[in-house]
C-alpha cells in the first residue's frame, strides 16, 4: 500500500473506503512489522511530548539560547485569555496561534519537542491539535490518529521535494508542516481525503517561495513567528478545503513548484543566516552581539 504522490495517496483511501490516516496506518504496520495497537500507541506517545512543549511555552517564559525570544507566547495566550471578545482570530485560531509559537520557544530553549516535521517547523501541527483537542470537539484519539494523516502528507512532501530548510528554504520546513497540519485538521472535521489534499495545495501555494533566512543563524527569528501565523493559515486552507474550495493547481504539482522554487532560492536565503531579514542592519548586530565578529 505504498504511495509517492498525493493524487495516490487520495486513490488508496477511496479504494479502501478509508481515510488518509487509515492508509497510513496500514502502510506503517507493513513497513514496521508491527501491529496496529503498537503504532497508535507511538503516536500517542509522541502528542504526549507535543501537548507538553505547549502547556510549557504557554506558561512559562522561556529565555532562548540566543537571547531574541522568550515570552512571546505567554504574552499573547494572557492577552486573549484577558481580552476574548477583542479576539481578531477568535479563540480557536488565537489559541493556535500563542501554542505554535510555545512550541518554538521550548525548541530555542533546548527544551523537548517532536519535528514535525523539522525543528524549525515543530510548532505547526501540535499547536493547532493543541488548540483544537482544548475545544472539547474531538477525542483525544482523534486527535492522536491524525498525526498519521498529517505523517502521510509529510511523507509525499519529503520524498517528492524537501522539508529541509537548507535544500528548499522555509517553504519545505513552515509550509510542509502547513500543508501537513491542514490535511490532519480536515480528516478531524469529517472531511474527504480528496478534501484534505485540497488544503495541502492550498497551504503549499500560500507558503511558495518562503525564504529562510535565521538571523544569527539561529532557530529563533523569524521562526517562532512563522510557526505562530502560519498555524493560522492551516486553519485557513482546512477551512478552505472543507468549504468545498479545491486548488486550482493540483496538490503534486504545487509540489512539484515547490522543489523547482527551493533549487532556484540563492544559498543565502536557505538557512545559511546570510541573506533576507539576517542580512538588515540589525540582523546583522544582533549577529555581531551574539557571536561576536565583524
Amino acid at each position: 500500500m505504498f504511495f509517492t504522490q498525493l493524487k495516490e495517496l487520495v486513490e488508496l483511501a477511496r479504494a479502501h473506503t478509508q481515510k488518509i490516516s487509515d492508509v497510513m496506518l496500514a502502510l506503517e504496520i507493513e513497513e514496521q512489522a508491527t501491529d496496529e495497537v503498537t503504532i497508535r500507541r507511538h503516536m500517542g506517545e509522541q502528542f504526549v511530548v507535543m501537548e507538553a512543549a505547549v502547556r510549557r511555552g504557554i506558561s512559562q517564559v522561556l529565555p532562548s539560547r540566543g537571547g531574541l525570544i522568550g515570552g512571546d507566547a505567554n504574552r499573547l495566550w494572557r492577552y486573549v485569555q484577558a481580552n476574548p471578545r477583542q479576539s481578531m482570530l477568535g479563540p480557536v485560531a488565537s489559541a493556535a496561534m500563542a501554542n505554535a509559537m510555545a512550541v518554538s520557544e521550548v525548541n530555542a530553549h533546548m527544551g523537548r519537542i517532536v519535528a514535525t516535521p523539522t525543528a524549525g517547523a515543530a510548532g505547526i501541527l501540535p499547536g493547532v491539535l493543541v488548540a483544537l483537542l482544548d475545544t472539547n470537539q474531538f477525542t483525544r484519539s482523534a486527535v492522536e490518529a491524525s498525526l498519521l494523516t498529517a505523517a502521510a502528507i509529510g511523507l509525499v512532501i519529503a520524498n517528492s521535494s524537501s522539508i529541509s530548510g537548507a535544500a528548499g528554504g522555509c517553504q519545505a520546513e513552515v509550509g510542509s508542516a502547513t500543508a501537513m497540519t491542514a490535511a490532519a485538521v480536515v480528516e478531524l472535521y469529517g472531511g474527504s481525503p480528496q478534501e484534505a489534499v485540497d488544503a495541502v495545495g492550498l497551504a503549499l501555494t500560500n507558503s511558495l517561495g518562503l525564504v529562510c533566512d535565521p538571523v544569527a543563524g539561529l532557530v529563533e527569528v523569524p521562526c517562532i513567528y512563522r510557526n505562530g501565523l502560519h498555524a493560522v493559515t492551516a486553519l485557513a486552507a482546512a477551512e478552505c478545503a472543507v468549504a468545498g474550495i479545491r486548488n486550482v493547481i493540483p496538490a503534486d504539482e504545487v509540489v512539484g513548484a515547490m522543489y523547482d522554487i527551493g533549487n532556484s532560492l540563492p544559498e543565502s536565503l536557505r538557512e545559511t543566516g546570510l541573506g533576507g531579514l539576517a542580512a538588515t542592519p540589525t540582523g546583522r548586530r544582533l549577529r555581531r552581539q551574539i557571536l561576536g565578529g565583524a
